[in-house]
């Protein structure tokens, strides 16, 4: 038997290849993939700027949903399981592999659709919004890039905090996208700068925790609308990973300016959030109280059209591949 998987043969060609089925060790899964999600992390790596690291699979792709097609002796998952996951690579694939403590049942009221944009994102607001900037109910959260597959998932996990939560978008019609998912306050930078529009709602020096995936300029803004012992999480730089700040505001707002990259955790740190999000957030998705929104989704064979659709910018919400 065989699968096939997506393979880089430069960054603008993509091709469907063909290998023998993948192999499990005691703890992991291996996942006959229905959906896999897009990243931008997989679009920098088709570029060369984000390689992947030894010990994990050079086909691009970072999560998916499916079921279980093998199962190692411990992993404590059986076949035909619905699952989503997250991957050491290998996503863009019709099999992946995943280790079970980063695996999560997918309760059969959540479309595989939806169960595929869950895991890189719940991972990555969990471990960033919660873990290190210590988002707090109760508090204010602003989130860049808010119909982002990333940051619409920052934004509900805010609302079902009870948290103000204020987001960014560029286009009149994201923003409402964004006021239908709860955001409290929707902030369009293409209109005017983010500062004026945040003074005049009055909301400047009033945020706990920054969600931010884009650097560049944007980071100045970033310190100015902080609070006093607020927090900023950096976890991309769409605008650039140069950005000139004042200080001054660093040190009399006691700020903590904070970032990571999702291959950069360790096993166990992945391990640890993901016992978190089956715990609070999978309730929230199988209730229907968080949402995750959705754009397109493309076939396999058409991974390049989807990346090059992401980097336009056009989407709103999770893009994804078909697999199955």
């Amino acid at each position: 038997m065989s699968y096939q998987y997506i393979h880089i043969e430069d960054p603008e060609t993509l091709e469907l290849r063909e290998a023998d089925d993948l192999t499990c060790s005691a703890d992991e899964v291996i996942i006959d993939v229905a959906y896999a999600g897009i990243n931008r992390a997989d679009v920098l790596q088709r570029m060369g700027f984000y390689p992947p690291p030894e010990d994990a699979s050079p086909v691009m792709g970072l999560e998916v949903s499916g079921t279980i097609r093998s199962a190692g002796e411990t992993s404590g998952f059986s076949i035909g399981e619905r699952v989503c996951a997250l991957v050491h690579g290998g996503g863009y694939a019709t099999q992946a592999k995943a280790k079970a403590e980063c695996t999560l049942r997918v309760p059969a009221a959540i479309d595989m659709q939806i169960a595929a944009c869950l895991p890189e994102a719940f991972l990555t607001v969990w471990y960033n919004v919660v873990v290190r900037a210590g988002l707090k109910g109760g508090e204010t959260l602003l989130v860049h890039g808010g119909t982002s597959g990333i940051g619409n998932i920052a934004v509900q996990l805010g609302k079902s905090m009870n948290c103000l939560v204020i987001a960014t978008a560029g286009s009149s019609d994201k923003c409402q996208l964004l006021a239908d998912i709860g955001a409290d306050v929707c902030l369009n930078y293409n209109e005017a700068s983010l500062t004026e529009q945040c003074t005049e709602q009055g909301l400047l020096g009033t945020v706990d925790v920054v969600l931010d995936m884009v650097g560049g300029d944007f980071e100045q803004f970033n310190l100015e609308c902080l609070a006093v012992d607020g927090r900023i999480a950096c976890i991309g730089l769409m605008r650039g990973g140069q950005a000139t700040i004042d200080l001054t505001q660093l040190l009399m707002k006691r700020a903590t300016l904070t970032g990571s990259t999702l291959r950069r955790l360790t096993h166990e740190e992945k391990a640890r959030c993901f016992r978190d999000v089956d715990e609070q957030l999978m309730p929230l998705v199988e209730s229907g109280q968080m949402r995750p929104l959705t754009d397109k989704t493309f076939d396999l064979k058409e991974a390049l059209a989807a990346q090059t659709y992401m980097s336009s910018g056009a989407h709103a919400g999770k893009l994804l591949l078909s697999c199955g």
